[in-house]
Order: C-alpha cells, then structure tokens, then sequence
C-alpha cells in the first residue's frame, strides 16, 4: 500500500516530519505560478498551502477527491474559499498563536522607525549626506515620541494584545477596536478603553492594525478615516494589506495628513504602489511579521501535527 501524499507548497524552516506520509516539498524560491502549484498539488491526500495560495474550487479540483485536509502555514485564512472545502469534506486548519510574538514584534518596530525615522537617516547615512552634512543638532531629525502617547488597537486578537503590552512598556495608554468587549484588554495590566473606529482614529497617536481580512474590513482605512488622524500620528498595518487603501495612505503621507506608517503587508502584494514607494515617512518590510526562527519553526511543527490527525482521521489540534 503507497503512502499518503503530504505537497507543502513552499520549503518550511526545520524539519517537517509525518509519519507514514510521503512529503514532496516545493523550493523555497521562485514561488511557483498558478499552473505549477495545481500540478504540484496533484494527487494529495494533505496539502500544506502558504497564505498566498489561494485554496478554492480550482485548487480543490486539481488536487483530486482523495484531499482530506489542507493545512495553512499561516493564521489567516483569507486566502480559503471555505464554503468549497465544507461541500467536499476537506479540513482547513491554520498555525495560530506562534505568529503572536514575532508579528507584534514586527509591528512594534515599525513604529519605532516610522516614529524616529530609522529608515530614513539610515539612507541619508548610506548616501554620504551625513559625512557631508554633519549632525544637524539640535533641529534635525525631529521623531514623534511614544511615551505618554495614545495607542489605538484595531482588531483585538492575540497578536493585538501583545503589541498593547508592548506598548505598556512605553507609558503609553491603550484604546482598542473590537466587535465586542475584550476583558483581557479592559482588566490589569492593560486597563484598555473599546472605542468605536472612528472615535479612536481622532484620538490615536499611534494606530496599528490586527483585524483579519473580510468584505468589512476590505478598505476599512480609507481616504475619509486617514482624514480623521492627527498630523502627528502613525499608521502601522501587520494584518493584511487590502485593509489599507494604498493611493489614499500614500496621499496622505505626501500631503501631511498623517506623520508616517509603516508597512509589512500590501494591497496588491507583492506589488507596492508607486506613490507609496516615493514616501520618505513609509517604511516597509517584505510580509515578514512572523519570520523569527523560532516561531516559524513551531508553525512547521504545528503543520505537520495537523496534517499527522488529519490522516489519522482524527480531529487536528487548529481546525478552523
């Protein structure tokens, strides 16, 4: 009898292991195209997908009816046609909790660079102009500071939470967006205030974004709500990047409505907008809220503990 078929769509770091499966492990680099990853998947009993594989009737066709599960390398789910996967009785799981620290980690050194214009005096060092302007002391330079400052949280998740404690580490009050009352933010240590979005747009120094991705949140940061923050704040988005209208944040940031913002994820990713890549006050990295080793290392575990149940056909420990 062969043994199941486990394609994970993307090398993982560690060492992915399921017993009693036979794993086919695509390169790290180049991403495959669309056509590549449907003959890739072809003939898998589990899928392992990245969050940029979108899972849905054409993926689950190409993949043959004995796929029993397909296990995201990842937390959001955005990039599943769920509804497809309940009509075939395929099982979507996701890595949840081993994004939270190095996600907020991410997201917390945005703002510090966005605030303290990190990015920006490193290209001016890179450039020569320090050498040959010398420290422009004590005007130059000037950042916005943290400490004291407001901190609104949109979306209060795991990964919500633990940049607010973060922030508690700065002095700075904490305000939060949710559909519903947190207790974990209202109770010690964060002692944080719900508050509906556009309220807290107004009073926010520093807003950073952890809501997931759905037809309500789509363009939830828009030209009129970018209109609603002060000219000292900063924007930082770790969730996903169509929740930011790009051409409204990068004309935004061009004519001072708001003071900086930092980005890990993008619209169109991985395409930036133009505009946006012109801005000295956007600082940018590649999607890379999760990538400490550590964690990433237990994503893989996690993956592969859920793909392990789902050919044991018991329930996996992250179903979504």
């Amino acid at each position: 009898m062969t043994s199941p078929l486990v394609s994970i769509t993307r090398d993982i770091p560690g060492t992915p292991s399921i017993p009693g499966a036979t794993l086919r492990i695509a390169p790290a680099e180049p991403q495959m195209s669309r056509a590549q990853l449907l003959e890739f998947i072809r003939g898998s009993s589990v899928i392992v997908s990245m969050f940029h594989d979108k899972v849905d009737d054409e993926f689950l066709d190409a993949a043959g009816p004995q796929l029993k599960g397909v296990c995201n390398f990842a937390v959001g789910t955005d990039n599943f046609d769920l509804s497809a996967c309940r009509k075939r009785n395929v099982l979507v799981t996701n890595t949840p909790d081993a994004v939270t620290e190095g996600t907020a980690n991410i997201a917390f050194a945005l703002m510090l660079d966005a605030a303290r214009r990190v990015c920006e005096g490193d290209r001016f060092v890179r450039a020569g102009k320090f050498e040959r302007a010398g420290n422009i002391f004590p005007t130059g330079w000037l950042g916005v500071h943290l400490t004291g400052q407001t901190l609104l949280i949109v979306g209060a998740g795991r990964i919500g939470r633990a940049v607010a404690l973060r922030g508690l580490g700065f002095g700075m009050k904490i305000l939060y967006v949710a559909r519903s009352t947190h207790p974990d933010f209202e109770q010690a240590p964060l002692a944080a205030q719900r508050i509906d979005l556009d309220d807290g747009l107004r009073r926010a120094d520093f807003v950073s974004i952890h809501t997931p991705l759905t037809p309500d949140t789509r363009h939830l940061i828009n030209a009129q709500r970018l209109k609603l923050m002060k000219p000292t704040a900063v924007l930082v988005n770790t969730a996903r990047g169509p929740v930011v209208h790009e051409q409204a944040l990068a004309d935004a940031l061009k004519a001072g409505t708001i003071y900086a913002a930092g980005l890990d994820v993008f619209e169109f990713e991985p395409k930036v907008n133009p505009d946006l890549l012109t801005c000295d006050n956007a600082v940018f990295t590649p999607h890379i809220g999760s990538a400490e080793r550590r964690y990433r290392e237990q994503m893989t575990a996690m993956v592969c503990d859920n793909a392990r149940s789902i050919l044991a056909g018991e329930r996996p420990p992250n179903l979504v």
